[in-house]
């Protein structure tokens, strides 16, 4: 029965995180520790988590997701992590089930599970391109963010081997995550829907930046290529999916009126694709 910290990043969503929190502190696991990191919030999060004597609240100045995920990380007292976002929520046996998997194949640095999709409260049915990948499963995080924060469970050896979370990056600080640690280690698959989500909200990173989030993915394979030793079947991969990226991007700059913009993503495109 080894221990786990959850970690959860918050901002401003007090009138969600209770949802979150009581999933967490429902589980049939008891083995964990909660933290609550809250980046900086004006509304009253640090009130309803006061509310909770067995949650850790920590509270920082703004620095977005990663730089909370790292602060959790750094408060944590246990090996095994797991991170669970504000607006999303546990099933109940989540913890039990994911670190029984685990447990049993210890080989494992890294675990996620299915997840169940609302959108404003409608249930949605996942596209063929969303269904969670196990193994090495390093080409299936290239086009896309192929594993979901909250529905991860991870050995701290881990960040040990590839390092914590880019908090240069303001958004996918989690895909960029996942190309660094699926370069090395594979992914164990829990075939279970075992977090949940409710999204279509204007607070949501992804509607924030919506079709622009694919900048901050090419920085994340730029970093990739020149900062981490792949094997040459990995880089032409990676060349190609940057490739790929940089020519749909600067083709949308450049036919929404950002030509200078556009040129330089398709001049990215030529040095440093395939």
């Amino acid at each position: 029965m080894e221990s786990i910290t959850v970690i959860i990043p918050t901002y401003n969503r007090e009138k969600l995180l209770k949802k979150a929190i009581d999933s967490v502190l429902e589980q049939n696991y008891s083995h964990f520790e909660l933290i609550v990191v809250d980046d900086g919030s004006d509304d009253d999060t640090g009130t309803l988590v006061a509310g909770y004597p067995n949650v850790r609240y920590i509270r920082q100045e703004n620095r977005g997701a990663a730089a909370a995920r790292n602060m959790g990380l750094e408060m944590a007292r246990h090996d095994l992590i797991a991170f669970l976002d504000s607006d999303d929520w546990f099933d109940p046996a989540k913890l039990a089930v994911q670190a029984r998997a685990m447990a049993e194949k210890p080989e494992y640095f890294i675990s996620h599970t299915d997840e169940i999709w609302y959108r404003r409260g409608i249930l949605l049915n996942q596209k063929k391109k969303h269904r969670k990948p196990g193994g090495h499963i390093f080409a299936d995080c290239l086009p896309l963010c192929a594993v979901s924060m909250s529905t991860v469970m991870v050995r701290r050896a881990l960040f040990d081997e590839v390092g914590l979370f880019d908090e240069r990056l303001p958004c996918c600080e989690d895909y960029d995550f996942w190309l660094r640690a699926s370069v090395r280690f594979p992914f164990l698959k829990i075939d279970k829907p075992l977090t949940l989500k409710d999204g279509g909200r204007p607070d949501e990173v992804s509607f924030q930046y919506g079709t622009g989030m694919d900048r901050f993915r090419v920085q994340a394979i730029l970093k990739l290529l020149e900062e981490t030793d792949l094997s040459p079947e990995q880089e032409r991969l990676a060349r190609k999916e940057l490739t790929r990226k940089c020519v749909i991007y600067g083709n949308g700059c450049i036919k929404h009126g950002r030509p200078d913009e556009g040129r330089f993503y398709l001049e990215l495109a030529e040095t440093h694709g395939i």
